[in-house]
């Protein structure tokens, strides 16, 4: 028996109750009889994580309690309940309502004590204790004694075991959709995968996690669902091309949608955009990449592996530049993801297939749109690669992505995408419009979520002649040379997050490309990697 059982009995055993926890408080019981104060001693918050910690369920516990909200069913013994839990900062916050008609309860027992860990051990009079309604507050040493092992007991036994995260499925297909994407936003999940016969598969800090309390999907129920939110031109588009993109927004978050085919019919992927964009400051981006922000003209990159949080990145930068600047921005996206309001700049946002036709047309029209700054989402092809360059050239700041690994690679990679005959033209308007590379990678951080390492690549004056030249292979020496002026190397900022006890050493071992070097500079600070994942 979880230790929070027997509160939340108490909250069952009364009429519209809702139970509250919270730091440096104690437990209070509000009903519509009044408010009760079940814990009078406050509460420390490793007390309630560490109670919180008996009933969450298996899908969550990895990492858990994360900063920001949860919210979780739980089936105790007296019923089932909600669970709202909230961790800002040294600060937790939990709230426990009822979620149907509760079971019958035994009448309350004198004295049951809220045994939470680090506790100090209870009195005469018992605090922590909660009260029986109809007895008076004090209690007999007798009695607070055998409550206290009645709570031990309960401590050392083997738990419950905790049902599984369960999401409600109305029949509605756009309720169904809500709710799945309501906890995926409760999770902090930032993928939601839907495929045929198969139950909701969340991504959460890298890792797939099965709903399989959900259930398998068939395909007609799945298509319902999806099409419960996809604009009609995206229908008969997956119905032409059996694929399809799109945004769609709710209340909590903002989300871009692929609907796709395979072998046992339709699925998709949604990925979650929050509503709230990560400022640079909040992601802690340096100084010199921020400075590139202020440049007039010249072509910066952010590049990655798909969901390793470019587009994250990309809106920090544009919403630091529409904070400071007093410029005309337009972004092309396919499809919008961060929403940027008018601040400082006007900011013009154009989805393609909706306001444009391609990728090429739109940065084309842009030169005709009097911007101080472009936002091209991906540089997919050739053509929006030479376009985009060609306006970095002519006096715009022009921002983009690539899917490549590390900084050095970006060059090699725009380079390749054009003929031999015309690699020596764009050596030279490259070495000349290219600014900056910020590649990044996405790493599991200790204790839950993840965190980006970057690895920055400052066009100077030596990088430009290696360009030019064709000697992007001496590019890395550069970035060793250049760290003083803000140049960094992404197995230098694995170690770094390593040395902070960001990340685990293994898991900064697999997200490098150099992996030999990083296990020699793991080693001389003294962090060896186990042998068996070296």
């Amino acid at each position: 028996m979880a230790r929070l059982d027997t509160v939340i009995e108490r909250l069952l055993a009364e009429p519209a109750g809702a139970l509250s926890l919270e730091t440096g408080q104690g437990a209070l019981l509000a009903s519509a009889r009044g408010e009760q104060a079940l814990i009078k001693q406050p509460l420390t918050t490793p007390q309630i994580v560490g109670a919180l910690a008996e009933i969450v369920p298996e899908d969550l516990r990895a990492g858990f309690p994360r900063p920001g909200s949860t919210i979780f069913n739980y089936l105790s013994p007296s019923g089932p309940v909600e669970v709202r839990f909230e961790l800002a900062g040294a600060v937790a916050r939990v709230q426990v309502v009822p979620r149907g008609p509760a079971r019958p309860t035994r009448p309350a027992a004198a004295g049951l004590e809220l045994d939470l860990p680090g506790a100090p051990a209870p009195s005469s009079g018992g605090i922590g204790a909660i009260p029986n309604p109809t007895q008076t507050q004090t209690q007999t040493p007798s009695a607070t004694a055998t409550a206290t092992a009645t709570a031990s007991a309960s401590a050392t036994s083997t738990p419950t075991p905790t049902p599984a995260y369960r999401i409600p499925a109305p029949a509605d297909p756009r309720s169904a959709l809500d709710a799945l994407l309501e906890a995926m936003v409760s999770r902090r999940a930032s993928d939601l995968h839907l495929s045929s016969e198969y139950p909701p598969t969340l991504r959460v800090d890298g890792d797939i996690v099965p709903v399989e309390s959900y259930g398998a999907i068939p395909a007609e129920r799945l298509k319902e669902l999806l099409w419960s939110i996809a604009p009609e031109k995206n229908r008969e588009e997956w119905h032409a091309r059996k694929d399809t993109d799109f945004a769609h927004e709710t209340s909590q978050a903002r989300f871009r949608v692929n609907v796709f085919c395979d072998r046992k019919g339709i699925g998709a992927v949604l990925r979650q955009i929050p509503n709230e964009i990560l400022t640079a400051e909040q992601m802690g981006l340096s100084k010199p990449v921020l400075d590139l922000c202020f440049l007039s003209k010249g072509l910066v990159l952010v590049t990655g592996p798909t969901g390793s949080g470019k587009s994250t990145t990309l809106a920090a930068m544009v919403d630091y530049i529409n904070r400071n600047r007093e410029d005309h921005i337009i972004t092309i996206e396919d499809p919008i993801e961060f929403v940027h309001p008018n601040k400082k700049c006007l900011v013009n946002q154009r989805e393609v297939g909706v306001h444009t036709s391609s990728f090429k047309q739109a940065l084309r029209a842009a030169l005709r749109e009097d911007p101080d700054v472009v936002l091209v989402g991906e540089l997919r092809d050739l053509e929006t690669i030479a376009i985009a360059i060609e306006t970095a050239e002519t006096g715009h700041l022009v921002f983009g992505t690539l899917h490549t690994n590390t900084a050095p690679s970006t060059v090699d990679r725009i380079i390749d995408q054009f003929p031999a005959d015309r690699q020596a033209q764009i050596r030279m308007m490259l070495s000349e419009s290219l600014k900056g590379v910020l590649a990044q990678t996405l790493c599991k951080r200790i204790g839950g979520g993840r965190v980006a390492a970057h690895e920055i690549l400052l066009c100077n004056s030596g990088v430009a002649n290696l360009v030019r030249e064709g000697k992007t292979f001496q590019i890395p020496s550069i970035m060793q040379t250049g760290k003083a002026q803000g140049m960094v190397t992404l197995n230098d900022s694995l170690l770094d997050l390593v040395k902070r006890k960001v990340v685990e050493p293994r898991e900064a071992w697999m997200k490098s490309v150099a992996k030999t070097e990083l296990k020699g500079l793991l080693e001389r600070a003294g962090m060896p990697l186990d042998p068996a994942t070296a």
